[in-house]
């Protein structure tokens, strides 16, 4: 998104008889597809570990989903924050920020700073990491709760997506 303010090709895209909404998922879906790819293409080690021991296959399987809702997810917040700046160094930046909140805030020196807190609050603050949600998954384990969390952080992030888009278009 910042990159097609900053070369003036955003305003071709929203002429386009395509709704906003539409334009947001695909562009989402076809950056979350290449990630899909990328991940696909580790399939050789995946073998390469079957065939030299035995290793449990539902643990890996369990990661590569893992993986790739957690990939939508930083995908999902780096598309909402490209949609907030015209420079895409910056919206890599506010990125990063962003994610690297969210993977730690269920560590312990994030959740050593809230002691003074209730303990919802900081049962609270440690169920947004996301890490906290992975492991669960790399554990072999596909809970609810943890595919909750992804999909809908990546629903939140693309709706927000959607409204700074709608908002910026108007300005």
């Amino acid at each position: 998104w910042a990159e097609e303010r900053k070369s003036g090709t955003l305003e071709l895209l929203l002429t386009l008889p395509v709704p906003l909404g539409q334009a947001v998922v695909g562009k989402f879906l076809a950056a979350w597809a290449f990630t899909g790819i990328a991940l696909a293409l580790t399939f050789p080690m995946w073998i390469s570990v079957n065939f030299l021991g035995n290793p449990d296959n539902g643990v890996i399987v369990a990661g590569y989903i893992g993986s790739l809702l957690m990939a939508g997810s930083f995908l999902a917040i780096g598309g909402c924050m490209s949609a907030l700046t015209k420079n895409q160094v910056i919206a890599f930046v506010l990125s990063a920020a962003v994610c690297f909140i969210f993977v730690l805030s269920g560590s312990p020196i994030v959740l050593s700073a809230f002691e003074w807190a209730p303990q919802w609050a900081i049962e609270a603050i440690s169920s947004f990491s996301f890490l906290t949600n992975f492991q669960a998954i790399t554990r072999g384990v596909i809970d609810v709760p943890d595919l909750v969390f992804f999909v809908s952080l990546i629903v939140f992030f693309l709706f927000a997506n959607v409204v700074v888009v709608d908002v910026k278009k108007s300005s």
